[in-house]
């Protein structure tokens, strides 16, 4: 299963019968750290009209209209983070009035585009699952392994050479059971596959940009 969230801060401005509104967009790794991001854009711009926004962060989610008609805010904001399926993803979306009234159905459009120019500044990173694995290997049986990992597009993030060698590699989730039994195959059972964490890895297995 994919995993979609922002690559890193983003802001947009647009401009409707004068009013601005400005999309500041954050990727988040928890509830506190969307609250934080906030609380810094309310405070950057405690002069605007209103500082409406809207979250998801693990399986926490949030929205407000911060004096806005209800629903033509918040709402609108938080379907642009549903539209593109995006998590752990902050936008709060800044409004200078600018004298002219938009009525409901312009604000909801406003605050819509708004939040979707803020997006597509900050780009989407899309992720896979991965697992980092550990095996402990005689040396006789090193260049075996290491060619069987290099077939499988594994990424070592550590080798350790002592009475043998430990190392320890990313691979997707997808391909877990299949290294696991072609590992146990190569050396007749004698590599045992410990689990020794998860990641949210792109292209390269490295773990994609997490605020």
């Amino acid at each position: 299963m994919s995993y979609r969230t922002v690559a890193g801060r983003g802001q947009a401005e647009i401009v409707i019968k004068k009013s601005r509104f400005i999309a500041h967009v954050a990727p988040v790794a928890s509830e506190e750290a969307a609250w934080a991001f906030v609380n810094e854009i309310r405070a950057a711009h405690s002069d605007a009209t209103h500082n409406c926004f809207a979250f998801t962060a693990g399986a926490v989610q949030r929205m407000s209209d911060d004096g806005e008609p209800s629903g033509t805010a918040g709402r609108p904001i938080f379907e642009v983070l549903e539209k593109q399926g995006l998590s752990d993803t902050a936008i709060v979306v800044t409004r200078y009035f600018g004298g002219i009234l938009l009525g409901a159905g312009g604000l909801v459009r406003a605050y819509s585009q708004a939040a979707a120019a803020g997006v597509e500044a900050a780009g989407v990173a899309e992720a896979l699952p991965a697992v980092d694995l550990r095996v402990r290997v005689d040396y006789a049986l090193l260049g075996r392994v290491q060619y069987l990992l290099q077939q499988h597009g594994a990424l070592t993030l550590q080798t350790d050479f002592g009475q043998e060698v430990v190392i320890v590699f990313r691979v997707l989730e997808t391909d877990r059971d299949r290294v696991t039994a072609e590992l146990a195959e190569a050396s007749a059972g004698r590599i045992a596959v410990e689990p020794v964490g998860t990641a949210l890895v792109g292209p390269d297995l490295q773990p994609i940009h997490r605020q």
